[in-house]
């Protein structure tokens, strides 16, 4: 199937733009953050949590970077003003870090502290692997300034990640996703099942260490894993959460909160709708196969 998925990826560029569009309406809470807080008042009223994602990434343009901020201050001041129970999440590259450590450093650090001052949270996103070291620099130097009210995120399928986990500063906040980027073997694992083995393995690392995880997954085996330790544990609701992305894998979403765990939306949003799904579908070509079913009455959504 991995071939096929390839070629259904490939495809996806001469594909109309309006299937797309379409396709990705499912995904993708709109174009603009009007759009994005009526999506995460929807999701609140049914007793979910959300994160705010303006699309984006990869940034060659220091003008570029700077109208991020000016995007994510807004939706810093949407959330305070309408009370959204929201954080936000960013990527790195958004606001420069492949031009200037220091230049993303600054961008980021002024959202963390207007954040804070409004009792926000600030989800710093992973992407591949050459940004994780910088990324991760970029989190334990928030911290180490006294900013609180930011985590990151580490990746099951990266081999470098249970050493990661050992290296985060105290009470450190933490999304654990399997990861979507196409990796090198020497790099990642390739493998479903050591993927999941390690996801487990991560959980049960970071609850040792005392932090607040985020366990991210659409995948049922990981979810009753996850259940399994936290009963173990007798882990309180307030020492973890489940997250999912938007429009995906919605009754197993609804099963998680019955359950009484806590779970938030990813609700990405903003102009660069279609470059992003084309980006992701180029990243993982197995995307192009979920995209293809979707397109068919009963056709099995995506897992990760």
């Amino acid at each position: 199937m991995s071939v096929i998925h390839t070629l259904l990826a490939r495809t996806l560029p001469i594909v109309p733009k309006p299937i797309v569009r379409r396709v990705s309406r499912r995904y993708i809470a709109g174009d603009t953050l009007a759009e994005a807080v009526t999506a995460v008042r929807a999701l609140n009223s049914e007793g979910f949590m959300a994160t705010l994602d303006v699309l984006g990434e990869c940034v060659t343009d220091r003008n570029l970077a700077e109208a991020a901020v000016g995007e994510y201050q807004a939706a810093l001041a949407a959330i305070h003003a309408e009370r959204l129970d929201s954080n936000i999440s960013i990527k790195p590259t958004q606001f420069g870090l492949r031009l200037d450590f220091d230049l993303c450093y600054g961008k980021v650090r002024s959202l963390v502290e207007q954040a804070r001052a409004d009792g926000i949270f600030v989800r710093i996103d992973m992407e591949d692997s050459q940004c994780t070291s910088a990324t991760l620099d970029l989190y334990r130097r928030l911290r180490g300034e006294g900013f609180e009210n930011v985590g990151v995120v580490l990746q099951a399928y990266m081999r470098r990640s249970l050493a990661d986990v050992r290296a985060l500063p105290e009470r450190a906040n933490v999304r654990l996703c399997k990861g979507i980027y196409i990796e090198p073997h020497e790099v990642a694992y390739q493998e479903r099942a050591l993927v999941n083995k390690n996801f487990v393995r991560l959980v049960e690392e970071l609850f040792e260490r005392g932090a607040y995880v985020g366990i991210a997954t659409h995948d049922e085996d990981l979810v009753w894993e996850s259940e399994r330790l936290l009963e173990r544990r007798g882990l309180p609701g307030g020492a973890y959460e489940f997250q999912m992305l938007l429009g995906v894998a919605e009754p197993l979403r609804r099963i998680i909160r019955r359950n009484g765990h806590r779970l938030r939306v990813y609700v990405p949003f903003g102009a660069h709708w279609y470059a992003y799904s084309l980006r992701r579908l180029k990243e993982n070509p197995r995307i192009a196969g979920y995209i293809l079913s979707s397109l068919v009455p009963g056709g099995r959504q995506a897992g990760a």
